[in-house]
């Protein structure tokens, strides 16, 4: 089985060398426009010099040179680049958002159902152990119904920084809205639990601390040069240093030494204050959704957590299930008749994870490879299931904007019909 990668950042290269230290598949071609990364992953998925790219466009005058494409690349170049690779034959494994854009999340859709290819894009928290247990108490309706849920999802006050203030999605406009980025994951999940689309979505958020009017005083504009860097937890140093060789240290650069990692933040992105930068996306977003089958949830999406992880809990008419994934904890209760009876909980520890997002990366990996191998169209997690969740992400960002409660099968045939 032959692949090539588009976009050898952290995520695609997860993807890639999963592939072939399995030997599920070889890596015959990388699109990747910084030169440091292009190189490093060629030299570890065993590339030839020739068939590493830094243009997707010259990539793809080549015709079609692998049986599926990974596309990881930045959010905005998903559309362009997915469509042509349709059109050139590719079977794709595409990352998450699909597009920024719902009408064009839309049209990708209907092109790959138009020329019968498969698109599996990384929603890979329906892979988890964690979420597929969640899943399955759901489905024994041992419980009962489900009839409400509340769902956080706790970015961590140190990711928010790197990825949402000084990082690639730190603004709307370059690559997409933070709810559309980072929790079309939870829009995907709570659909899938819940067993229905969505009706209606109502959404209240905004840019409330990362700005400059929260500076410490005799801060600078970057951390190297700041006489207020050590009484701030933000400082470049503190975040990067101590993580060296490790996630998010390796996005900064290359050189995973002390020396290069200083020399890197003299002038990368990842060494400017905080309150300084260009951003302009939410750092807290609460969503509140009713589904057609009438269950209510309320999400919150907050940056100011002291970890990064998922907690819930699921009111449901018999019971209740409150689960943390980073703890790998789900705790069933049923309910009792009154206040003093003991009541029977049950305590699910789920499988320790092998790989990033709680085991989902390597799940993901083995339903993409297997409907490759087999033929098969199925996948937990098709492009015709994922879209839902991107109308859902886009439908609380014009709610966030607008003010307006969004009826999302109206906003379902505005898109069709734009």
């Amino acid at each position: 089985m032959k692949l090539a990668l588009m976009g050898a950042g952290q995520r695609g290269m997860v993807y890639a060398e999963y592939a072939c230290e399995t030997k599920g598949a070889e890596i015959v071609a990388i699109i990747e426009p910084n030169e440091e990364r292009r190189r490093t992953a060629a030299r570890k998925l065993g590339t030839k010099e020739e068939y590493c790219f830094n243009k997707a466009g010259d990539f793809f005058q080549k015709g079609k040179l692998a049986d599926a494409l990974i596309i990881a690349s930045m959010d905005r170049d998903h559309y362009k680049q997915t469509m042509t690779a349709l059109e050139l034959g590719y079977d794709i494994l595409l990352e998450k958002p699909i597009s920024p854009d719902p009408k064009e999340c839309v049209m990708i859709q209907d092109k790959a159902d138009e020329l019968g290819r498969r698109i599996v894009v990384c929603h890979v928290l329906r892979y988890t152990d964690f979420f597929s247990t969640i899943k399955e108490i759901i489905d024994s309706r041992e419980l009962g119904k489900v009839v409400s849920i509340q769902h956080n999802e706790n970015v961590g006050n140190y990711h928010i920084a790197h990825s949402f203030v000084r990082g690639n999605w730190r603004r709307s406009d370059l690559t997409s809205p933070l709810v559309m980025q980072k929790s079309c994951h939870d829009m995907d999940i709570l659909s899938w639990l819940v067993g229905s689309e969505a009706k209606r979505i109502s959404s209240f958020g905004s840019l409330q601390y990362f700005k400059e009017e929260n500076a410490p005083m005799d801060s600078a504009s970057r951390c190297l040069d700041c006489k207020a860097a050590s009484e701030c937890r933000f400082d470049a140093r503190k975040a990067y240093l101590p993580v060296l060789g490790g996630w998010p240290a390796t996005v900064v650069t290359e050189d995973q030494t002390t020396e290069g990692l200083l020399k890197a933040l003299e002038n990368s992105p990842y060494g400017r204050c905080v309150y300084r930068c260009d951003n302009d996306v939410c750092d807290n977003q609460v969503v509140l959704i009713e589904f057609k089958n009438q269950v209510t949830v309320s999400f919150n999406l907050s940056g100011f957590t002291n970890k990064m992880g998922r907690t819930l809990k699921i009111m449901c008419e018999n019971g209740e299930i409150k689960g943390d994934d980073s703890l790998n904890r789900i705790e069933v209760t049923k309910f009792t008749s009154n206040a003093i009876e003991g009541y029977e909980q049950k305590v699910y520890n789920t499988a320790m994870p092998q790989s990033g997002h709680g085991g989902g990366d390597v799940g993901l990996m083995k339903d993409f490879l297997r409907i490759l191998q087999s033929g098969e169209t199925n996948s937990r997690s098709s492009i015709g299931q994922s879209v839902e969740s991107h109308v859902m992400a886009y439908a609380a960002e014009k709610s966030r904007l607008t003010g307006k409660i969004i009826d999302v099968d109206e906003l379902k045939e505005e898109l069709r019909n734009s």
